[in-house]
């Protein structure tokens, strides 16, 4: 199965400042974040992180959580080669081929690769501040429950999304003459 989820922020201490979370340390905060990770992530599965996975110890979290993670990086995400080698993939953007492809970064994009043909985007870093736009979503922790959500969650919240491949066109002036 596939899934996603982004800003865990893993040994952040000072994200629990800046967002409404639950959780009183960042000890009980990682704990319960890796407790929520593999109560639903089998090892086989794929999830692809969007980025800000963990502010310290890439490599002992990533060898913690079930599954096999494509980290896309983030503000946060600074490590050093052997950390890298603990998740499957690490890169600044990544697409996942379907029906229909799915363009995934860190950053929220008000377009991008293909937008106008349907192509989905998901995104984390906003913390749920950012409304979505077109065909696209914030699937951090924040957002999601604090937990990976499945491709299957993705096509639903997608399905309730009415405006097609991010573009807007309440505010599309008739080009037609």
């Amino acid at each position: 199965m596939i899934f996603f989820t982004a800003d865990t922020h893993l040994d952040h201490v000072n994200i629990l400042k800046y967002t409404s979370r639950p959780f009183s340390t960042v000890e009980e905060m990682n704990e319960a974040l890796i407790a929520n990770w593999n109560a639903v992530i089998k090892s086989g599965d794929i999830v692809y992180h969007l980025g800000d996975f963990a502010f310290h110890r890439h490599a002992y979290f990533a060898e913690r959580l079930h599954g096999q993670i494509v980290l896309i990086e983030g503000s946060h995400d600074k490590m050093d080669g052997k950390a890298r080698k603990a998740f499957q993939c690490v890169g600044p953007r990544h697409t996942v081929k379907g029906d229909p492809d799915i363009i995934l970064s860190h950053y929220a994009m008000r377009v991008w690769p293909r937008s106008h043909y349907g192509t989905w985007h998901l995104y984390g870093h906003s913390h749920g501040r950012l409304a979505p736009w077109g065909k696209s979503f914030d699937t951090g922790v924040d957002t999601q429950g604090y937990c990976p959500i499945s491709l299957d969650r993705v096509r639903e919240i997608m399905a309730g999304l009415t405006i097609e491949g991010g573009v807007d066109n309440r505010y599309r002036k008739d080009m037609k003459s």
